[in-house]
This record gives C-alpha cells, structure tokens and sequence, in this order.
C-alpha cells in the first residue's frame, strides 16, 4: 500500500458458497464496498446466461456422444485438429468470467484498503496534531503562568522597597522631631534654671526684729532658771516675725 500504517494489517481472502472473492480475514468492508462488489456481478450474471445458452445449443451443432466412425472421419478431414466442445468453452467463460470477477473485487477490496489506510494516516495526524496542539496550550498557559509570577514577583518586590524607603523615612523624620524636641526642651530647661538662680541671687533678705532676737538671747542668757521672764519678749519676736512674713508674701505675690 505504501503507508507505513498498513504493514501491520495482515488481509487474507477466501470464496462464499457463490464461489465470490468476499470473504476478508482482517478487514471489514463497508456497506458501500459490498454494493460495488454487487453490482459488478451483473456483468458476470449476463455472461454466464449467454454462455449457459451456448451450452445449450451446442450439443445440436456438436453432439458431445458420438461413435467412433463418426468422429474419426471429422478428424481426418480436418487434418487432425480437434475442434473445442461445448463444455469445454463453457468451462472456459467461467473460468475467465471467474477471473475478471476476482480482479474486480481485488481492485475494489486494494481500493478500500487504500481508503483504510489514508483514514487512517489522517486519524493517526489528526491525533498527533491534537496532542501538539495540546501540548503546546498547556506550554502557553505555563508560560503565561510563570510570566504572571514573575510580574507578581516584581510587584511584591517594589511594594516592600517602597514600604522600606517610607518607613526609614519616617524613622528618620522621628529622630529629628525627638532630637529637637530634647534640643528645646534642654534649652527652656537652662534657661528657666538660669532665671531660677537669677532671681533667687537677685533677692536679698536682711534678717527681721534683729532687735528683739538680741533682747530674747540676752534675758535667756541672764534668766536660766526662770526663762519664764523672757515670755513677753518671745511674743513680741513672733508677732515681728509674722508681720514680716505677711510684708514679703504681699511683695512678691
């Protein structure tokens, strides 16, 4: 056949009881096949008629029992050629008709072979073709899928470098806001130690009712044993030193 599909199909044929080559060990023919096969039988049909009805005048023309007188005066005239009998050409046309019907049902049956194997050959690279087809859809899809990962990826990757550069920024900008914030905070706190110190030097606090504390000291000194005659001086001192206590909050308030 040619195909390299076909070298493995093992095809054999054999005759019907109608003695017709239909017979296929290894194929099955279709329908079509057989109706071809059919009708080229009806030629076939028609000669073996014809032929049946020469068989059927020929014993007239050439009896097939003769004696022997009769036949050997035919043969001498002749010249010693014998004529072809009756049955004779019948067998013939059979044989041929037999022949002609076996070449045409060869061919039909190689044809259909042919046919089987072109189907074959176009099932075995329409499957191929699916397959590349396929493989090659799922070798797109895994590369697009790959490529989306990728794109994934490098997304993934930019948003934690742009979350990395804001978050140090905003450490940055932290420190600097507590850096300046102690920077003042040292600052007022300087300055208001220094204006503290300022006014606390700037002040100046002469001591109250020296008099009386001199008068309480000497009657203590001159009254060990009755200090009780020191009481009056000791009131006089407190009264001095509330009002002069009253005198500085009212200044300074």
């Amino acid at each position: 056949m040619g195909g390299s599909e076909s070298t493995g199909r093992k095809v054999s044929f054999g005759m019907d009881e109608e003695e017709r080559v239909r017979v296929l060990r290894g194929v099955r023919l279709s329908d079509e096949v057989v109706n071809r096969m059919k009708d080229s039988d009806l030629p076939s049909k028609d000669q073996s008629t014809s032929a049946a009805s020469g068989t059927a005048s020929a014993p007239a023309a050439f009896p097939s029992k003769a004696g022997p007188s009769a036949s050997h005066p035919a043969s001498t005239s002749t010249g010693g050629a014998h004529k072809p009998t009756a049955a004779g050409v019948g067998q013939q046309y059979a044989e041929e008709d037999l022949y002609r019907r076996y070449e045409r049902e060869q061919a039909i049956i190689q044809e259909e072979l042919a046919r089987l194997a072109k189907r074959e050959r176009e099932s075995a690279h329409e499957k191929l073709s699916a397959s590349i087809l396929l493989e090659k859809n799922s070798t797109n899809q895994e590369r697009r899928k790959a490529e989306h990962l990728a794109k994934e990826l490098e997304q993934k990757e930019a948003e934690l470098q742009r979350l990395n550069t804001f978050y140090r920024e905003q450490l940055s900008s932290i420190e600097k806001k507590n850096l300046e914030i102690y920077r003042l905070t040292a600052e007022q706190y300087h300055t208001a130690a220094t204006n503290a110190e300022l006014r606390v030097r700037q002040r100046s606090y002469d001591p109250v009712c020296m008099n009386l504390q001199a008068d309480i000291l000497k009657c203590y000194s001159e009254n060990k044993q009755e200090r009780l005659n020191c009481s009056n001086l000791a009131k006089e001192y407190r009264k001095c030193v509330s009002a002069a206590q009253k005198n500085l909050l009212f200044n300074h308030g």
